[in-house]
């Protein structure tokens, strides 16, 4: 696993047990794939979501309590004018930078915000593979890769893939994984 250090800077090599024979050589980089541009949408639509809440519920409370009916109501508009400006601007950028590739060697996995995080999970190190889909990943067609791994970071997580590119991932990660030796602990 890279570094956010060593993700932004140059190449790495390193030695690798894999299909390529014993200790091949391959080379740390982002990964190639990008997300479903639906994913975009998904991820405005959460923001949006996430901000309408709050400022109905603000906006009612102003609507019924005379004495802060002006506090309440800026509230009401400060959150959904935050919720807006969030929902135009991050998930552009989210989708820029959240990268994804599977190879038969491991799978690799971008994303964050301020803090980019690369996660490399070897194939060797994969216990299971499961797709979830929420009810708006459902709306827009779209699935989350789950791998979980023998890892004390936790499982590595693929969002916004297009159902049928999720499915077709699970079953191919799941045939690599019982093609690979090891024991994933």
């Amino acid at each position: 696993m890279t570094t956010g250090a060593q993700a932004a800077g140059s190449a790495h090599t390193a030695p690798h047990q894999g299909p390529g024979g014993p200790a091949a050589q391959y080379r740390l980089r982002p990964p190639s794939r990008a997300l479903d541009p639906r994913a975009v949408a998904w991820w405005r639509t959460q923001w949006l979501l996430a901000a309408a809440g709050p400022a109905a519920l603000l906006a009612l409370l102003g609507a019924l309590v005379g004495p802060a009916r002006g506090q309440l109501l800026t509230a009401a508009v400060a959150v959904a004018a935050a919720g807006l400006a969030c929902a135009a601007t991050l998930p552009r950028w989210w989708y820029r930078v959240h990268r994804w590739e599977v190879t038969d060697d491991a799978v690799y996995v971008r994303s964050g915000f301020l803090w980019q995080e690369w996660r490399v999970a070897p194939m060797s190190r994969i216990q299971t593979v499961d797709t979830v889909r929420g009810p708006l990943e459902q709306l827009f067609r779209l699935s989350t890769v789950t791998v979980t791994t023998a890892s004390a970071k936790g499982a590595v997580h693929i969002r916004g893939l297009d159902r049928d590119t999720a499915a077709g991932l699970a079953e191919r990660l799941t045939r690599i994984t019982q093609e690979t030796p090891g024991d994933a602990t």
